[in-house]
């Protein structure tokens, strides 16, 4: 066993209805648990209720328009944010080994999933030295960044859509939380595969 084998990243990806978090509300939910070599520890997935006082962004409204079947996904059947976070919390707890959150963008669906945890539970993204209770164990990391400091390339030039499909095996990207999160998943393992070697 390999030293990033007794990590398990909770590779994440949301859909949001606009670019502020209060404002606007996350609409779905999906991650992966995963180590860096690719051993599953299951996946969560859910559609949240949007949050009171709050509406969709005109434009981001548009663009979900504008993408068949991703408004669908991520609004029907939405279920009560209280219970989907506190599942999503038991549901990470029972998560072995070290754990840690992963997305591409960190900067992006971090902030989100730190609203959230921190509004409608006990918890954090990322939890000062004196708080005894922590949700993860290790810092976050940023997929797109990671991506990056591999290739070299500049982050602004390493969306989903624009890296070869088979670096997200061969999953499509299509902005369902579910699908995205499954496509990251196997980037994070691609990129452990290939850490040293020009890709």
């Amino acid at each position: 066993m390999t030293e990033t084998d007794e990590w398990v990243w909770v590779v994440t990806d949301i859909e949001v209805d606009g670019p502020h978090p209060g404002a606007n509300s996350m609409r779905s939910l999906a991650s992966v648990a995963t180590t860096m070599s690719g051993e599953m520890f299951g996946e969560f997935e859910a559609v949240l209720e949007p949050l009171p006082d709050a509406a969709p962004n005109p434009r981001t409204k548009a663009w979900f328009d504008s993408e068949p079947g991703a408004w669908e996904a991520a609004t029907q059947n939405a279920q009560p944010i209280t219970d989907v976070m506190r599942r999503y919390v038991d549901w990470i707890m029972t998560l072995p080994r070290h754990r840690a959150f992963c997305a591409a963008l960190l900067s992006f669906d971090g902030t989100w999933i730190d609203y959230y945890l921190r509004r409608f539970t006990t918890y954090g993204l990322h939890q000062g030295p004196y708080e005894d209770d922590k949700l993860f164990t290790g810092p976050a990391l940023c997929l797109r960044s990671y991506t990056s400091a591999l290739t070299g390339r500049p982050p602004a030039e390493l969306p989903a859509p624009k890296l070869p499909q088979h670096w997200l095996g061969d999953v499509e990207h299509t902005h369902k939380a579910i699908d995205d999160a499954r496509g990251f998943a196997n980037l994070l393992h691609f990129l452990h595969r290939e850490a040293g070697a020009p890709v």
